[in-house]
């Protein structure tokens, strides 16, 4: 950030009085300008026991499967976020179960969560961001393709817990090596 939204004037990086962290803040009007990690929402859609993906038609991960996810936008709640990402990726409609994986990536500054979620009639295809989306049984998972460590560790926790036919919520983080050095 180089200037400030409200007067237009330029910013600088200081710790505001009363706060512990730096923030842009504008050299005119001192309007402080907060900000915060964004939020990533999704489902682990099944249709008979199988798992929905999605390839991705865009990048980051261009062709790499994914579960159908995306940035929540303001004025939605994060069902309501996880339901349009899902019905925009892979045209699937899905009852929400509950849910799933909540997972923090600082390093990027943001949080992932995932919902489990069912398909409402089967049908899905391939939104404008995918280049395809198929049903997976969980022995065929195409685990050297998947797009993100988020999805991933989402993927394998459901594994696991659809073995043991216990579904609970997974609160986890995933920490770049580097930041991780740094702390």
């Amino acid at each position: 950030m180089k200037y400030c939204s409200t007067c237009g004037h330029p910013v600088e990086q200081r710790i505001p009085e009363g706060d512990n962290r730096h923030r842009y803040v504008c050299v005119s009007c001192n309007t402080i300008h907060y900000q915060n990690p964004r939020i990533v929402a999704g489902t682990v859609p099944v249709w008979e026991g199988k798992i929905l993906l999605c390839r991705r038609a865009i990048e980051p991960r261009y062709g790499y499967w994914t579960l159908p996810a995306g940035f929540m936008e303001n004025a939605e709640t994060t069902i309501e976020a996880a339901e349009r990402e899902t019905l925009e990726e892979a045209l699937a409609e899905v009852n929400i179960e509950g849910l799933y994986s909540i997972i923090d990536v600082p390093h990027i500054n943001q949080v992932h969560m995932f919902y489990r979620a069912t398909l409402k009639d089967g049908q899905f295809g391939a939104g404008e961001e995918s280049l395809e989306s198929r049903l997976f049984e969980l022995n065929d998972i195409p685990w050297d393709e998947i797009s993100f460590p988020t999805v991933k560790r989402t993927l394998e926790l459901f594994l696991t817990d659809y073995r043991s036919e216990s579904f609970g919520v997974h609160v986890s983080d995933i920490r770049h090596p580097i930041a991780r050095d740094r702390q």
